[in-house]
């Protein structure tokens, strides 16, 4: 049964592994033939075109934008399915039987409980191993949420700080991307919004482009702030000065409730690890005096 259902599962995802490749290509020869025939240099750039569909999209948020990640990542999702399906027969054909065995003579109704988690152990490998490549784009997202996250505070700072000084959003920018590290997700996203820029994009969409792909709340709000006060007229200097002192706020908030759950967070940890040695290295001897005592009367009561 489980070969018939992983047998399944592998053709299905070699389908779709392959209708992804050929999507890919035909899309790529066709952002190529775009590119030759361009004026403007910048769309030469083809590793950072809109991503196309759910999983191009989902990708994306995590950072990889290559037009080829999708197909990548179907390849590597029927890879680790192939891999998933050979440790699940070698965990069934070498350690189940085994393993079942020994579990089973576990007392107390704790070993069928157990034993039945082990006959569901070629299942639980055969998932764990299909899923791994979701896994790491989800490992990718939360990282790279967290990096940005952390880089702009500093960001909104610097922006109200230099237009305050007079300098506009554009020069306010390039100050910025040549100032930071380039290996950051946040410089690079402002990085891409600079090539909008100036591959002809409006403003007010390059924000929005901006905001869509990185797609975190924070940054969100920059965005719609800087667009607001481009449509009205408002001063930038004050509507980024507001938007740097309104993260600044959340942060300490943020922070304040990390502190507040710490203790409550510490409440397992003392009761399990903390509590019982502290209860052996003071009671023991005190027990081990009344063991004593105590033996030493009966002794002399049986004389």
């Amino acid at each position: 049964m489980l070969n018939l259902v992983a047998l399944g599962i592998v053709a299905a995802i070699v389908v779709l592994t392959v209708i992804a490749i050929v999507d890919w290509i035909v899309r790529w020869r066709a952002v190529r033939r775009l590119s030759a025939h361009a004026d403007n240099p910048l769309a030469a750039d083809v590793s950072h075109t809109s991503p196309s569909g759910s999983l191009g999209r989902w990708l994306s948020l995590a950072g990889f934008s290559h037009p080829s990640v999708p197909a990548l990542f179907m390849a590597s999702l029927a890879a680790s399915l192939v891999i998933g399906v050979v440790l699940a027969q070698v965990f069934r054909s070498v350690a189940l039987r085994p393993l079942v065995e020994t579990v089973s003579n576990i007392p107390g109704g704790v070993g069928e409980t157990l034993a039945a988690i082990v006959l569901g152990g070629p299942w639980i490998l055969l998932t764990v191993a299909t899923l791994a490549p979701v896994l790491v784009v989800r490992a990718a997202r939360r990282a790279r949420v967290r990096a940005i996250e952390q880089d702009l505070p500093l960001a909104l700072e610097l922006f109200a700080t230099m237009a305050e000084a007079g300098l506009g959003f554009d020069a306010a920018l390039i100050k910025i991307v040549g100032s930071q590290d380039p290996d950051r997700p946040l410089n690079i996203e402002f990085a891409h919004f600079q090539r909008d820029l100036l591959s002809g994009v409006p403003r007010l969409r390059a924000l929005r482009q901006l905001a869509r792909r990185i797609e975190v709340t924070p940054v969100t709000s920059f965005t719609s702030a800087v667009i607001q006060a481009e449509r009205v007229g408002a001063s930038m200097a004050e509507t980024l000065r507001h938007q740097a002192d309104d993260l600044r706020g959340r942060r300490r908030e943020q922070a304040l409730v990390l502190a507040q759950a710490l203790p409550v967070k510490l409440v397992f940890p003392l009761v399990v690890c903390f509590l019982p040695g502290i209860f052996v290295s003071t009671l023991a001897p005190v027990i081990y005096q009344m063991i004593q005592v105590a033996n030493s009367v009966l002794r002399s009561a049986g004389r």
